[in-house]
């Protein structure tokens, strides 16, 4: 469903997102993408354009760095990034499940710069994979929402304490929204919405820097700019209103040393 979504706006010419890697992957699979209902969105574009924002501004200070993809699905970061003018100098590390690698060994153009670990993120064995010296960027985009609490908060503690000097990205839905993904939520009759266990309201999240060791900043991130004047109107309220801080995903950046 991400990877549909990113492939529409991309495909518009007033599109917010230049990803046509996801055009060319959804162009070349045989799959019911229909299932999965309404997807002329621009809310995981977006996620997409805050997460290649905040990795190029940590790869502008760290050129060498290894970017850590956990879960990455058939997110098409690394092939934005390396057009988006920080060099080709970083390294990437795609952290997935077995059967993920394999699709996206068989479906994605190589590249020495890329490592595949076929394991899940919650196997911390992948973090022996990466040399931490030249610095480290963590996303977790569309991942930590789907783990039992103790899970997603293991992960970050982990990273906290193996990373110092790097960072770790995330995002989560509001309270409400997770709780009717936990009930059932669907976007179409033949797609319901996986239950998303985990969820932290933005004030939680800032708490991160105290109940975290190796939390050295926590950074609550607005999402880019929108198309449209109605749904930019409806995000600078959401994300700048504390009484609506209930009602929106949180992005959080955590600073690690």
């Amino acid at each position: 469903m991400t990877l549909q979504v990113r492939a529409h706006e991309a495909r518009r010419p007033d599109g917010i997102l230049d990803d046509p890697m996801a055009v060319q992957l959804v162009d070349s699979i045989d799959f019911d993408f229909a299932k999965f209902g309404y997807t002329r969105r621009q809310d995981m574009a977006l996620r997409s354009l805050l997460f290649d924002k905040t990795t190029r501004a940590y790869l502008r200070d760290h050129p060498k760095a290894t970017v850590v993809a956990l879960a990455e699905g058939l997110q098409t970061s690394f092939y934005r990034l390396d057009a988006a003018g920080v060099g080709h100098e970083f390294r990437w590390l795609t952290v997935d499940l077995p059967p993920m690698i394999e699709v996206r060994r068989k479906l994605l153009p190589a590249s020495d710069r890329v490592t595949m670990c076929a394991q899940s993120a919650l196997d911390f064995s992948w973090m022996d994979l990466i040399d931490p010296a030249d610095g480290v960027f963590i996303t977790a985009e569309g991942l930590l929402m789907y783990l039992q609490p103790e899970e997603a908060m293991g992960l970050i503690r982990a990273c906290a304490q193996r990373f110092t000097g790097g960072q770790m990205l995330f995002d989560l839905p509001p309270a409400w929204f997770a709780a009717w993904a936990r009930a059932g939520m669907r976007t179409s009759l033949r797609y319901r919405v996986p239950p998303m266990p985990f969820s932290l309201s933005p004030t939680q999240a800032a708490d991160l820097v105290n109940t975290v060791p190796g939390v050295r900043a926590v950074h609550d991130l607005p999402l880019p700019q929108a198309r449209g004047k109605v749904l930019n109107g409806l995000l600078w309220a959401v994300q700048r209103l504390p009484l609506l801080d209930s009602a929106r995903p949180v992005m959080t950046l955590l600073d690690f040393g």
